[in-house]
């Protein structure tokens, strides 16, 4: 079957074509393919971000090649025969064809080929080993990829725990890929292969693991395929404290933000929270997200009123509101109203301060910050008054310590 991605405007561009120029001065016509999810996208009609070519010249030819043609070069990986060229600001990765030498399920030991059928052979899925020429026709050295990439089916080349033993990080990918462009059941046997294998995920690296998690949480609908890992067992390997997924499945349906989707995942616990975002290394933005979503404070709920809805978003701050929102109304509820006002409403400022207080009569100190929390409540109690702010002060300077 002969395949043509012709007319692709990645493919037709200035840069794209300047990059296999310089290559294919020094290889020749077939020196150099594009291969990955550029060729697999573009034939399933979805956007294309990062361009890969695989290439027979050795790292040291590529740099050459490139600099040859008056393009940039960045060294990004020359262990792994990787070079990064640069094309009117776009990075292009190309790496040497390779074969695996030695593989302890982190990482491997290469050495360079000029096959690309071994190349192929070393990749993870069928419809991931799919290369293109310059012209934009399509090789498929397994055999199988194109049908796959047709058909909606993740399978690995060749034995599936062969595979996924060289790099367990290939079992998350699996559901990964699944979640983004399988169609139906996943492929029996990969699914075996990783349940059968799941242990194996301890020893790769949190950093590489919360990843490609995030990655198939942002799939469009990922919810069978994570059903799917629940009932191997790997999603109990990648989050030991994964709750039902009610909620989960609830919150698909209402937002496609993966950290909100991983939020429904974990405990409604700030405490656990927090420790399962350091066990992934997440970044402490997210992990603040994530703890701030379920930690102690204004209850939010889709029937509440505005009155309380101001005062719990003048508490939290907007983005923390919105997603206990979200959390909320994927229990049970229509938030829209809600989710409206927080748009459209500007908390206001704190309308008075110390000097106000020393006006009253008030020496500074640590009475100071009592008055001024006791009247910061009243006010927010009252749905933040524009006047009558001394009145205030004076009942919250009698109150009681």
């Amino acid at each position: 079957m002969t395949v043509s991605m012709r007319g692709q405007p990645w493919l037709e561009a200035k840069a794209t074509r300047a990059v296999m120029a310089a290559l294919q001065a020094a290889g020749g016509p077939d020196c150099a393919r594009f291969v990955g999810g550029c060729v697999r996208n573009s034939l399933l009609g979805q956007p294309v971000d990062d361009i890969d070519i695989a290439t027979r010249l050795r790292p040291e030819e590529t740099m050459a090649a490139l600099q040859a043609a008056g393009l940039k070069v960045v060294p990004t990986g020359l262990e792994h025969g990787t070079v990064t060229g640069v094309s009117e600001r776009k990075p292009y990765e190309i790496t040497t064809l390779r074969r695996d030498v030695e593989t302890d399920g982190r990482r491997a030991v290469v050495a360079f080929t000029e096959d690309w059928a071994e190349d192929a052979a070393r990749r993870d899925f069928r419809l991931n080993a799919l290369y293109a020429d310059a012209a934009g026709m399509v090789f498929d050295p397994t055999g199988g990829g194109l049908a796959d990439a047709a058909e909606g089916r993740i399978v690995f080349v060749g034995e599936a725990e062969t595979r996924i033993r060289e790099d367990y990080l290939r079992i998350l990918r699996f559901f990964r890929f699944q979640a983004w462009y399988g169609r139906g059941q996943p492929d029996a046997t990969g699914l075996a292969a990783c349940a059968a294998l799941k242990a194996g995920m301890a020893q790769l690296s949190a950093e590489r693991v919360s990843k490609e998690l995030l990655k198939l949480l942002a799939a469009r609908d990922p919810r069978s395929t994570v059903r799917a890992m629940a009932e191997t067992g790997v999603l109990g390997q990648v989050l030991p404290d994964a709750q039902p997924l009610n909620l989960f499945e609830a919150m698909c349906g209402l937002t496609g933000d993966p950290v909100l989707r991983l939020s429904a995942l974990l405990p409604a616990d700030e405490g656990a929270v927090v420790r399962i975002a350091g066990s992934l290394r997440l970044s402490n933005g997210m992990r603040d997200r994530l703890a701030a979503a379920v930690a102690e404070g204004p209850v939010v709920a889709p029937d509440m009123t505005e009155a309380e809805a101001r005062a719990a978003i003048y508490r939290l701050g907007r983005g923390a509101f919105e997603d206990r929102l979200t959390r909320a109304e994927a229990a049970g509820g229509d938030g829209a109203a809600l989710r409206r006002l927080a748009a459209e409403w500007t908390p206001p400022k704190m309308p008075v301060g110390g000097r106000e207080l020393v006006r009253l009569g008030l020496k500074p100190g640590p009475e100071t910050g009592r008055v001024l929390k006791a009247f910061e409540a009243g006010w927010i109690a009252d749905d933040f008054p524009s006047d009558g702010h001394e009145g205030r002060l004076r009942a919250a300077m009698a109150s009681p310590a």
